[in-house]
């Protein structure tokens, strides 16, 4: 499977992610500007921006205190940075038009499936990890890591 160099993904994603989505949100637009009319699809349109543009607000201020929360009881703040890019990759999605990305915006956005959101994230991180990783132990001339102590003249 071929994948693209910089960034590790195969070309079937790529093509997935700038054709395919498109093109389904296109036909959901158009089939309920069909249903309900031009109109009323774009007023559903931008309620549905609106109402995205409040979620992230709400939701970006929430996780902002919460890793404030974090940081000053001197504990990681893994789980809120990870609400965070949550947060943040859900609103992209919400105010983009279209209802299939709006549908994967509150997924990432709303409290109660954020947690279910960040194991995913967490696991898709982990596997791009161990994979660097073991690329990184397969390198011709890589060699172990020698200890030693750095004096300072």
């Amino acid at each position: 499977m071929r994948r693209d160099l910089r960034r590790g993904l195969p070309w079937g994603v790529l093509a997935l992610l700038f054709v395919v989505v498109p093109l389904a949100e296109l036909f959901l637009l158009i089939q309920l500007g069909q249903v309900v009319g031009p109109w009323w699809t774009i007023l559903i349109l931008l309620a549905d921006a609106v109402l995205g543009s409040w979620l992230v607000k709400r939701e970006g201020g929430r996780t902002w205190r919460a890793l404030q929360a974090a940081l000053a009881a001197r504990r990681m703040p893994a789980n809120e940075l990870a609400d965070g890019a949550l947060v943040l990759v859900g609103g992209t999605l919400l105010v983009t038009p279209g209802f299939l990305s709006d549908v994967v915006g509150l997924f990432c956005i709303l409290p109660f499936t954020r947690p279910m959101a960040r194991r995913l994230l967490t696991r898709v991180i982990a596997r791009r990890l161990a994979v660097a990783g073991a690329r990184t132990a397969q390198r011709p001339g890589h060699q172990e890591v020698i200890r030693g102590d750095v004096v300072d003249s």
